[in-house]
C-alpha cells in the first residue's frame, strides 16, 4: 500500500506526461510499472505480468492461468444421498388408494419423502386393467401405460415389445410389460448401464437381474442404440471381476427384458420374470398370486411388482454424467497480496501508517477468500480455502479453482 507524494509524485507526473507526448500517447502496462517502479521504495514494485498491474485485490488471468472447456465424467450413486444401494422400500399409503395407483406405485427409500422409482404394468389389450364390465368409467390404464411407453420407446412401425429369444428365430412380441421408471431427479443425465443390479423375490426364491452390456466404471456405449437386454448374474461391483450372466431366458426361451440407459427405465417381459421367480406374495387381501396373473387382480400388478422388489431388498445403480469443468490457477507472487485494504490494517491517520509497526518492512496478509470476476467487476463465484494462507514477501501463494457446471 504504498503512496508517492511529495516531490517523487511531481517527478513521476512529469516523467509520464513527457513520456506519453514523445510515443503519441501510447504506453503498455510493462512501461508503466517500469516508470512507476522507479520511484518506490522497500520492495514495493509494482509486476506486469501477463499484461496486467498486479496490484491492489485484483488481478487479471494470464494466458496459462485458465483451463476451460473439459469434460469430466462423474458417476455416482443413483439414490438419495448418492449412495448406491436401495435395500428398504416404502410405498404412500394415499397413492394406494388413489385412482393414479391403477397407472403406478410410486417407491420410497424407507424414511425418505424423495421418489426413487415408480413401478407399473401395460397391457397391449387392457388385461390388468378394471374392466369395463365391472366399471362403466374405466380407464383402461394397463392399455393407456402399454401405449405410452410404445410412443415413447419403439417405432411407429411397432406394435409389440420384443424381447430377446433363445429359438433362433430372433425376437418375441408381449402383449404386456413390466416398467421400473426411475425418477428423473435420480439418473440425472443416464444411468450407468453395466452398473445396476436388481434382486426379485418369489416363490421360487430370489433372482438378481443386470444388463447384458458388459461395462463396468466405463462412460462408453457397448451396443448402438443404447439399449441393453436384461439377464439374470451379478455385477460384482466392488470385485475385481467383470459381470457375470447366469442365464438370458428362462426356461421356455424368453428374454427377461429391455434397459433403456439414457430413459432411466427398466422394461420386464412379465411371463419370463413369473418363470423365472414364481410368484409374487401380496400383503393385501388377495395374496399367492402370480406377477402375471393380472386379470384376477384387476389394476394392482404393481403392487406384485413393487413386493417383489421389496422382498428382493437390493436395488444397486449408478448414474453417469458429463460435467464441464473449468480450472482456474491463482497465483500471489512475493510482491503480491501482502497488503489488506482492512481498516484494521492501518492507523487511519493521513499518514497511512499501519497499526503494527513491523508492517512497514515486513507486511503479512492471510488468504481465505478467492472471488472471480467479469470484466465488468461482477462477482461470478467465490471459493473458500479450507484454512488462512499465510501470505508475505517472502511467500509466494498458488491456488487451484475448480468450477463444474
Amino acid at each position: 500500500m504504498a503512496q508517492i507524494t511529495g516531490q517523487a509524485g511531481v517527478n513521476l507526473t512529469n516523467e509520464l506526461s513527457a513520456y506519453l507526448l514523445a510515443n503519441n500517447g501510447n504506453v503498455t502496462t510493462e512501461q508503466l510499472s517500469n516508470l512507476i517502479n522507479q520511484y518506490l521504495t522497500g520492495g514495493d514494485k509494482l509486476a506486469a505480468q501477463g499484461g496486467s498491474i498486479t496490484t491492489g485485490i485484483y488481478k487479471r488471468f494470464g494466458e496459462f492461468d485458465q483451463i476451460t472447456g473439459k469434460v469430466e465424467v462423474v458417476t455416482t450413486g443413483l439414490w438419495s444421498g448418492d449412495t448406491g444401494s436401495l435395500n428398504y422400500f416404502s410405498t404412500s399409503s394415499t397413492q394406494a388408494v388413489a385412482a393414479s395407483s391403477n397407472y403406478y406405485l410410486d417407491v420410497y427409500k424407507s424414511g425418505s419423502s424423495d421418489i426413487q422409482f415408480a413401478v407399473t404394468y401395460g397391457h397391449k389389450y387392457a388385461s390388468g386393467s378394471i374392466s369395463l364390465g365391472n366399471d362403466d368409467d374405466s380407464t383402461l390404464a394397463t392399455k393407456a401405460t402399454y401405449a405410452q411407453y410404445r410412443s415413447i420407446l419403439l417405432d411407429q412401425t411397432d406394435e409389440f415389445f420384443t424381447f430377446d429369444s433363445a429359438s433362433g428365430e430372433g425376437l418375441h412380441d408381449s402383449s404386456d410389460i413390466y416398467v421400473i421408471n426411475v425418477a428423473r431427479a435420480r439418473y440425472k443425465e443416464t444411468m450407468d448401464a453395466g452398473n445396476w443390479q436388481l434382486s426379485l423375490s418369489g416363490s421360487n426364491g430370489i433372482t438378481t437381474f443386470i444388463d447384458d452390456s458388459g461395462k463396468k466404471f466405463s462412460d462408453t456405449v457397448g451396443k448402438a442404440g443404447r439399449i441393453f437386454y436384461v439377464v439374470s448374474g451379478s455385477t460384482n461391483l466392488g470385485q475385481d471381476a467383470e459381470a457375470t450372466i447366469s442365464g438370458r431366458y428362462d426356461t421356455s426361451g424368453r428374454g427377461f427384458g429391455l434397459f433403456y440407459p439414457d430413459q432411466g427405465l427398466i422394461v420386464l417381459n412379465p411371463t419370463a420374470i413369473h418363470s423365472k421367480i414364481g410368484s409374487s406374495k401380496d400383503s393385501g387381501s388377495v395374496s399367492g398370486k402370480s406377477i402375471y396373473s393380472g386379470i384376477e387382480y384387476e389394476g394392482k400388478n404393481q403392487f406384485l411388482l413393487y413386493n417383489a422388489i421389496k422382498g428382493g431388498a437390493d436395488f444397486e445403480a449408478r448414474r453417469t454424467e458429463n460435467v464441464s469443468t473449468s480450472h482456474y490457477f491463482v497465483r500471489a507472487t512475493n510482491r503480491e497480496f501482502n497488503f489488506s485494504n482492512n481498516p484494521t490494517f492501518t492507523s487511519g491517520s493521513s499518514d497511512g501508517s499501519f497499526v503494527e509497526s513491523t508492517f512497514e518492512r515486513d507486511p503479512k496478509t492471510y488468504i481465505t477468500t478467492i472471488g472471480l470476476y467479469n470484466d465488468a467487476n461482477e462477482m461470478l463465484a467465490v471459493a473458500k480455502t479450507s484454512q488462512p494462507i499465510a501470505k508475505s514477501f517472502d511467500k509466494e501463494v498458488l491456488i487451484a479453482v475448480k468450477l463444474d457446471f
